[in-house]
């Protein structure tokens, strides 16, 4: 079944089919498309696109794209746009870079941000890597914050 799954009310995480639905797009108002991934289409439509391109793979560095993506989603939202961020499956890469915009922008920690994410799409399971990139990631906020 293709669907975009509700993130926030501006971000929807899906796999490449649903995201590549123009009919879906139009009907949900989404203006951005995140597309994780190396080999997946993004959709036809006037869509604002933004690729990073990473394998599904522990060793992938996705942590260098977490700060530009999140701000790429709240600067949409800011706008009254909304964001859909997709890999192959939908249940990897593009749920780390929900979670790392929850966590940046939604100051929620990662716990509560993976639980977000799986409460909107519940076959989310980042691997491995990703996690601890998320992990990482949580630490570098809070240096950022000054929080300790």
């Amino acid at each position: 079944m293709l669907q975009l799954c509700k993130v926030t009310k501006a971000l929807f995480i899906s796999d490449a089919r649903s995201a590549c639905s123009e009919e879906l797009l139009q009907q949900e108002a989404v203006t951005l498309c995140i597309n994780v991934s190396k080999q997946q289409p993004f959709p036809s439509t006037g869509v604002t696109k933004l690729q990073v391109p990473v394998y599904d793979d522990p060793n992938e560095d996705l942590l260098s794209y977490f700060d530009r993506c999140a701000d790429a989603i709240q600067k949409e939202a800011d706008r009254g746009g909304r964001s859909v961020v997709y890999c192959k499956n939908g249940r990897s890469r593009s749920a780390t870079i929900c979670i790392a915009y929850l966590m940046k922008h939604r100051r929620l920690n990662l716990t509560q941000a993976l639980q977000k994410v799986k409460t909107a799409r519940h076959v989310i399971d980042p691997n491995p890597g990703f996690m601890s990139q998320l992990q990482r990631y949580e630490h570098d906020l809070r240096k950022r914050r000054g929080e300790s």
